[in-house]
């Protein structure tokens, strides 16, 4: 890797300093795949944490679903933020609370404390994340962008998929009762140090800029409009969704109807907002771009239902096979590894093939969700290894590694370098909410039914994924007949 590469460097007005675009990708890196990881690698801890201090399954599901909605509802006001004050500021405030977060996860000795901590977390995670792809807009161009956004995707796949590894890793090393809890702590140091590296190497343009005009005399006008409403509105439509399922009570599902309200009130305000000329939390001009829309609906398909597989394959195995927690995490390695493989070689490729290759990877995750069920069965009823689940686990790995990889490419192709922020946040939010709800239903499915045994909750919480990864390649299917296999001619990721 040649840091002193011309086309690697980043010139800034108002400094003679040079900087550069390899270590500015290497530090956005680093939380990204510390902030992913908090929502896998928790899989493997959840066991040992209700053991631990006593968490019930209400209390299991809200420490997946609150981080990743606290997670989904910031996005879109934190690049909002980023877009109006500067991205490098923003992103170290991001991590600042992500690392903080994490310590409070650590110490926690109620499930409530830690339920807390985990919306802290998101908190973090929702207010970085935007900033991550904002700052790859705003520095990087053509074949490069494309290249960065591979890069993105490698590190996606290979967070989510070695998060449960790395925590298993941890239990086994220092025990369940301080194994879990390491698994939070790691965080703090690593995202100090990031912060640390920032402030070396981020060209806070921006900040800069906005610094340079005021020295200047020149009026900065920063116009600030989270629209708070829209962000009530759309949270109170996710806990009705989500609540009927948590609660598990015939009269909490009169919730749906509820929600079904509040996200037509969302929409109507969102509209009526917009054209008042305020800044709404979901710009619905940002669908006029075609490639943006196809690929925001086929990710947040996908994330519905494929967040949950690990979550399940961790319970499994160990409160059903009584699996330790390194052999739980272990068993998804070949995932991570394949991925990680599938999301650098795909990523390169999503200029000329990429929706091809999200289509193969959906339909590779299905393969592997219906033979994880033939699997389990096997398992239970034939006493066959339980390590033969990690074949149809691996091609799941393949599978996401190749969506991953591609879907972030194409959904920025035509969005403008200006919008980026505000874009990627809009896609991540669908993609954290459907994160929050999949993991809610998904996970009442199959603590409903596991009392007829774990292979039973085991199948027809499969049988649901299914079902939801079926419907996203379908939507993969009409994009790829409706926009080609890859970048339009006037698609502003090949303007260099």
């Amino acid at each position: 890797m040649d840091f002193r590469n011309e086309r690697h460097l980043i010139h800034v007005p108002g400094t003679d300093r040079v900087f550069n675009r390899l270590k500015v990708l290497i530090v956005l890196m680093i939380p990204l795949a510390m902030s992913l990881m908090s929502i896998s690698s928790i899989n493997v801890a959840l066991p040992t944490i209700e053991t631990s201090i006593g968490a019930s399954d209400t209390s299991v599901q809200w420490m997946l679903s609150g981080y990743a909605l606290v997670f989904g509802m910031l996005l879109v006001p934190s690049g909002r933020l980023g877009d109006a004050i500067g991205r490098g500021t923003v992103w170290i405030t991001g991590v600042s609370i992500f690392s903080i977060g994490s310590l409070v996860c650590g110490f926690a000795s109620t499930p409530g404390l830690l339920n807390i901590a985990r919306v802290a977390q998101g908190f973090g995670a929702g207010v970085l994340n935007p900033q991550t792809i904002g700052m790859i807009q705003q520095y990087f161009r053509g074949e490069g962008r494309a290249r960065a956004y591979s890069v993105f995707g490698l590190v996606i796949a290979a967070s989510v998929a070695a998060g449960p590894l790395f925590t298993g890793l941890i239990i086994r090393a220092l025990g369940p009762q301080n194994g879990w809890r390491a698994s939070f702590l790691w965080n703090a140091p690593l995202g100090f140090l990031g912060i640390a590296l920032a402030l070396m190497w981020f060209p806070f343009d921006g900040e800069r800029r906005r610094r340079h005009a005021k020295e200047a005399g020149e009026a900065v006008h920063t116009k600030l409009d989270l629209d708070p409403v829209a962000m009530v509105l759309l949270a109170a439509a996710v806990l009705c969704i989500m609540m009927p399922f948590m609660l598990k009570t015939g009269p909490g599902f009169l919730l749906l109807p509820v929600a079904a309200v509040l996200l037509v009130a969302w929409v109507r305000w969102e509209r009526h907002y917009g054209a008042r000329g305020g800044q709404p939390m979901v710009d619905l001009k940002l669908f006029r771009y075609r490639s943006f829309t196809h690929a925001t609906a086929v990710s947040g398909t996908q994330f519905l239902g494929g967040t949950s597989i690990f979550v399940l394959v961790a319970l499994f195995l160990q409160d059903g096979m009584h699996v330790s927690a390194l052999q739980a995490g272990m068993i998804g390695l070949p995932n991570a590894v394949l991925s990680a493989i599938a999301s650098l070689w795909c990523g390169r490729q999503a200029l000329t093939r990429g929706r091809n290759l999200v289509i193969v990877g959906l339909s590779c995750i299905l393969v592997g969700v219906l033979g994880s069920i033939g699997m389990a069965k096997l398992i239970m009823e034939h006493g066959v290894n339980f390590w033969w689940l990690a074949v149809p686990l691996s091609l799941i790995g393949i599978g996401n590694g190749c969506m991953t990889g591609c879907n972030q490419t194409l959904s920025m192709l035509e969005v403008p370098p200006k919008e980026g922020g505000v874009a990627s946040g809009v896609k991540s939010t669908t993609e954290r909410v459907a994160t929050a709800i999949g993991n809610a239903v998904i996970t009442a499915v199959f603590f409903t039914l596991v009392t007829k045994g774990w292979a039973v909750a085991l199948t027809w919480a499969y049988v649901v994924i299914a079902v939801i990864i079926a419907v996203a390649i379908g939507l993969a299917i009409y994009d790829r007949v409706t926009l080609g296999r890859g970048a339009p001619p006037t698609a502003h990721s090949v303007t260099v």
